[in-house]
């Protein structure tokens, strides 16, 4: 086992890192740009280094630099954790390079299955069903519309590098194609430095799935059951449950194989995701593999057992995976919402500043993973996911009331959450009827704007300030008095002070 690793990452993931490595008795390298100093995640780190600058790039994404103090640090491992440079295929020969232990699969893994275009070839060769489409490599605007009408619109043109829902682009008639493809180039080249896109058949109504795999260095790969992540919006996960509501055994145990098949077929070691799309007739096509933990993986935990981030140190040091493909099981329903600093009722744009007070939710079968804490800033320069609420039940009725008791006991203030919108998703009949299809928000939220609170409320409110303050400034009026002469509400109650 490793004796000290270095997290490149920030925020909830590292935390989550530090804490799988502390219960293996290695000690912890952090890094932090600089408007993360300070932040509240860093105290769960051994040792501390700076990363001079503001942007990613200048940042977490700086490879020599991260280099440099791992070496400086003597650590004998890197952990990239999810995002950043957790697929770069580049620092994980970089890595090796240096004689350092990249925690995570072979630089020729995250090469191979990178590439959309490719590894859509090396699933098509091990059988993996793929979604029907071609690659547009090298084909003019002119070959791109004719695929595109003998396949049937409407087509999504996605970009064969990176994910995030950057260059993609749904196509829904002929006239709309030329710029589509532009578009989607433009900003493919923009974001990955590589304009290189896909044309497929894109699918109205379809659940996103997805597999995760284990794989060590012995040979041995499983799969740990699948994640229902189709409860989207702009193309980013916001809920996540396992195990998924749409899936029969049989179609289970098909997709499942299908997604060993394929880390099987790169000889993938470590921890990946295959995910799926499931159409409305009950076919499965491959969508991609990631190939790094997950944002959701949580869910994964809590319904197998096994610690996801625990396992990926252990292989990377060499362990054998200790189970058969037998010994697992799903137990349970568990759910993951995701907790982002932003306004659903305009736009979903992020909603920056500081944390005026935080406070978990804490219960049985509640899990918060999280990377902030009472006086954490929310910046402009990175995600603003703020922590992940993760429960579990016996099923999944038992498992959506339990997360959404945990949305209500959470207290978050100083920004704008989307804590009311996850509970309507919540509180949705189709979602609490399993139909949860990708195009959900679309179908059932589109206009959605959060509850005013009631008339008796505001009443409330109003005669709780009324009692504070003693006097109003029409009494004031009345009696000849100025307004600036009646007490505040720390002056008016000697038993309230403004410190906490």
């Amino acid at each position: 086992m490793f004796t000290k690793i270095l997290v490149a990452n920030r925020g909830e993931i590292a935390r989550r890192l530090f804490r799988a490595a502390h219960e293996l008795g290695v000690r912890c390298v952090a890094v932090y740009a600089e408007p993360d100093a300070g932040a509240a995640w860093l105290a769960d780190a051994d040792e501390r280094y700076p990363l001079p600058g503001v942007t990613a790039a200048e940042t977490y994404l700086n490879q020599k630099l991260i280099l440099e103090i791992a070496q400086r640090a003597g650590a004998e491992a890197i952990h990239p954790g999810y995002g950043f440079l957790s697929e770069n295929a580049s620092f994980a020969a970089a890595c090796a390079a240096q004689g350092l232990t990249f925690i995570g699969p072979s630089a020729a893994a995250i090469e191979a299955m990178g590439s959309k275009a490719r590894s859509r070839e090396i699933a098509i060769q091990a059988g993996v069903p793929v979604i029907p489409g071609v690659d547009g490599a090298g084909k003019s605007a002119a070959d791109l519309q004719a695929a595109a009408d003998e396949m049937g619109y409407p087509v999504l043109i996605k970009a064969s590098a990176g994910g995030g829902g950057k260059g993609m682009r749904v196509v829904w008639s002929a006239d709309e194609l030329a710029d589509g493809v532009q578009a989607a180039r433009g900003e493919a080249k923009s974001s990955f430095g590589d304009d290189h896109i896909l044309l497929e058949k894109y699918f109205t109504e379809i659940h996103h799935v997805e597999a995760q795999v284990l794989g060590d260095h012995h040979g041995r790969i499983l799969h740990l059951f699948e994640r229902e992540c189709s409860i989207q919006r702009r193309h980013q996960k916001i809920i996540e449950e396992s195990p998924s509501p749409n899936l029969t055994p049989e179609l289970r145990q098909e997709m499942m194989a299908a997604a060993v098949k394929l880390a099987q077929a790169v000889d993938y070691t470590n921890a990946g995701t295959v995910e799926f799309v499931l159409t409305a007739d009950g076919k499965f096509y491959l969508l991609e593999m990631n190939t790094r933990l997950q944002v959701e993986h949580p869910v994964t935990e809590l319904v197998t057992g096994i610690d996801l981030a625990v396992w990926q140190i252990r292989i990377a040091a060499g362990e054998r995976l200790p189970w058969t493909q037998e010994d697992l099981r799903q137990r349970g329903h568990a759910l993951e919402c995701r907790l982002y600093a932003e306004d659903p009722a305009n736009h979903f744009l992020p909603s920056i500043g500081e944390i005026a007070y935080y406070r978990p939710a804490v219960g049985p079968g509640i899990r918060v993973d999280d990377g902030i804490a009472t006086g954490s800033q929310v910046t402009p320069y990175y995600d603003p996911m703020l922590a992940k609420i993760i429960s579990w039940g016996y099923d999944r009725p038992e498992a959506i009331g339990k997360m959404k008791v945990a949305l209500q006991q959470t207290a978050l203030l100083g920004v704008t959450s989307n804590a009311p919108y996850l509970q309507t998703i919540l509180d949705h009949p189709a979602f609490n009827a399993g139909q949860t299809t990708t195009s959900f928000i679309d179908n059932h939220l589109a206009n959605w704007r959060p509850e005013q609170p009631a008339d008796d409320e505001l009443w409330l409110a109003a005669a709780a300030l009324e009692a504070i303050l003693g006097q109003t400034g029409a009494t004031a009026a009345s009696d000849g008095r100025d307004a600036s002469d009646i007490p505040t509400p720390w002056q008016a109650a000697i038993d309230w002070r403004n410190g906490g």
